[in-house]
């Protein structure tokens, strides 16, 4: 089949036709499916964004066990530092530096389960049988912070969630049901970001978590859609060629 554009006329011929149609179908539906990706990030940023601006909670009986409806939120919660037993998050990288998260528990007034608050990163020193001193100050405390989930550690090895015997305990992965088998006593299944403002923490830059933020989806989606138009910008030199020789 020949079809005339111009100055040029196209013979479409039916193998390289079809292998166009194919490549376009797919390359404007990644395109259109980065825009989707784009949309929902969106819309993930501005509730946390939302839910970091609402007044803090507080707690007056029992934390909740699940977070994922009061997820960044800001709490304040009155409670005793366990301060002869805490944990430090191995594997966290701030500025190039490999350190650790503090996750110090803390045990509210008026509820018998007990929250991790990440007290921030602190760095690790050459010899890594060496733990950094994390000695709190003070035990009896008022804290104001975010609710979040536990660090995502990506890729971990097996055993990864069970920590060192000795104190402060050394872990990979926090798994909040052996924290709780190990401290004794009921824990959250998430913790408490310290607030930067807040005394006894370490370095502290809390962030909304998305890994590929909606701009970079977008640039993705325009990178497809260029590929399309080349590929078509192809197609038709290739059918004018053809027709030519």
């Amino acid at each position: 089949m020949t079809i005339k554009i111009g100055l040029c006329n196209l013979r479409l011929t039916l193998i390289p036709s079809i292998a166009y149609v194919l490549l376009m179908v797919l390359l404007i539906s990644l395109g259109n499916w980065q825009l989707s990706r784009s949309s929902e990030k969106a819309a993930y940023l501005a509730e946390q964004e939302k839910q970091s601006q609402l007044p803090p909670l507080s707690f007056t009986s029992e934390l909740p066990v699940d977070a994922a409806s009061i997820r960044y939120r800001t709490v304040e919660l009155t409670g005793r530092y366990d301060t002869e037993r805490q944990f430090l998050l191995d594997n966290q990288i701030r500025h190039g530096k490999a350190g650790y998260f503090v996750m110090t528990p803390l045990l509210p007034e008026n509820s018998n389960t007990a929250v991790l608050v990440n007290r921030g990163w602190i760095e690790a020193g050459r010899d890594r049988q060496t733990l950094p001193d994390i000695t709190l100050q003070e035990s009896k405390v008022t804290v104001q912070g975010r609710i979040n989930a536990f660090p995502d550690v990506g890729y971990h090895l097996e055993g990864a969630e069970i920590p060192t015997d000795t104190w402060p305990s050394l872990v990979q992965l926090i798994d909040s049901n052996i924290i709780a088998e190990k401290l004794g006593y009921p824990l959250a299944d998430y913790q408490i970001e310290l607030h930067p403002a807040e005394d006894q923490g370490y370095l502290r830059e809390w962030h909304i978590a998305t890994v590929i933020p909606p701009e970079k989806h977008v640039a993705y989606a325009v990178q497809w859609y260029g590929l399309a138009l080349t590929l078509t910008a192809l197609f038709i030199w290739y059918a004018c060629k053809t027709k030519h020789e």
